[in-house]
């Protein structure tokens, strides 16, 4: 497989957003039933995949159960995702209760997301001091660190790790009972959503620990395998989405607004990855992230037409790349630190690994 891509596009060739969301705009219709067909499906995905997992009669298939459940809720929280957005159904306070629900079992604060993820990562995308999911650190800041400090950001960048910058940076920092440092605003909504989901984890592990004992199973064991794996396996999905979809050497990041606005970034600024594979399907069509991004409210079972038409009516202004690993492990290597002078990647001693791009 190639793992070429085209190259970040030129802001003067884009249109205005408003007329590109003027394309998609027939595209853009909510499907309240297909919402909830697919919703239903997922939970009973959820069920039986946790279910397999407490009741296999071998170790080994117990973890690949686990495994499937790990992917499971992260199909559940692409869901929860778009009604997070309001693009899954046509009813607002059912998208909100849908929300609520399907980002349970990734323990996910659903208010917390919706300020994050909607008001923080969309409305700043790739803007430095601002959008803070995956933001790369100048040489000077990486130098400032403390030496443990150097080491993870080592091995987050490691392209190993993609679970673990998850996990400690954005779930336990920012998503569940974040300090003010994280969350300068303090709202009621906040902590009873941190409460549900710590609520939900207790009654889960609890599960789990009442499961062991009426099938004679250890109950360390079970936990780790029904509650730990599947959670560390569904960090390991979010983590390594959000970091391909605006880390490639071909997207640029930026500090001033100026410029940032000037590079038309809800275009310019994330990747289409591509498969040969159905893992596009599979994961909801989370990858066709260019349409996700110029236009919110295309829910996500219309997200492949709307990239589509994206590509169509603008050849060369999107950065498509298709996978590989080869892809992932040299894009790991060459985006450890970013030089926002020269708008390009370099490594962790400052040597560009990346052509700089041109200024908007």
């Amino acid at each position: 497989m190639t793992t070429t891509a085209s190259r970040a596009p030129q802001a003067a060739a884009i249109p205005h957003r408003k007329e590109i969301r003027a394309w998609m705009a027939p595209i853009a219709t909510r499907d309240t039933a297909r919402a909830l067909a697919l919703t239903v499906f997922d939970l009973l995905f959820f069920a039986l995949s946790l279910a397999a997992t407490v009741l296999a009669s071998h170790p080994l298939v117990q973890v690949g159960a686990a495994c499937v459940t790990g992917f499971v809720i992260a199909r559940l929280f692409i869901l929860g995702h778009d009604a997070c957005h309001q693009a899954f159904t046509r009813h607002r306070r059912l998208n909100r209760w849908l929300g609520r629900l399907v980002f349970l079992p990734s323990l996910t604060p659903y208010s917390l997301w919706e300020v994050g993820h909607n008001v923080v990562h969309h409305g700043y995308t790739n803007l430095k001091g601002f959008d803070f999911v995956w933001e790369p650190r100048t040489l000077a800041e990486y130098r400032a660190l403390p030496r443990w400090r150097r080491g993870l950001e080592r091995v987050y960048r490691s392209g190993w790790a993609p679970w673990l910058y998850y996990l400690v940076e954005i779930w336990w920092a920012r998503l569940l009972f974040p300090s003010r440092r994280h969350m300068p605003t303090r709202r009621a909504i906040f902590t009873a959503d941190g409460l549900l989901v710590t609520g939900v984890a207790t009654l889960w592990i609890a599960g789990l620990v009442a499961a062991a004992g009426a099938t004679g199973q250890s109950a360390a064991w079970l936990v780790a395998v029904g509650f730990v794996l599947p959670f560390l396996v569904w960090n390991g999905f979010i983590g390594f989405v959000v970091y391909v979809h605006h880390t490639h050497t071909g997207v640029a990041w930026y500090q001033d607004k100026k410029s940032w606005a000037a590079a038309q970034p809800f275009v310019s600024t994330t990747v289409h990855l591509t498969f040969r594979s159905a893992m596009g399907s599979a994961l909801h069509h989370i990858m066709e992230h260019t349409a996700h991004h110029v236009d919110m409210s295309v829910p996500l079972y219309r997200l492949k037409r709307a990239q589509q038409l994206l590509e169509a009516r603008m050849p060369g202004c999107i950065v498509v790349q298709p996978f590989s690993w080869r892809w992932y492990a040299r894009t790991a290597r060459a985006c450890k630190l970013y030089d926002y002078q020269r708008q390009c990647w370099t490594d962790f001693n400052g040597r560009a690994t990346s052509t700089p791009l041109p200024a908007p």
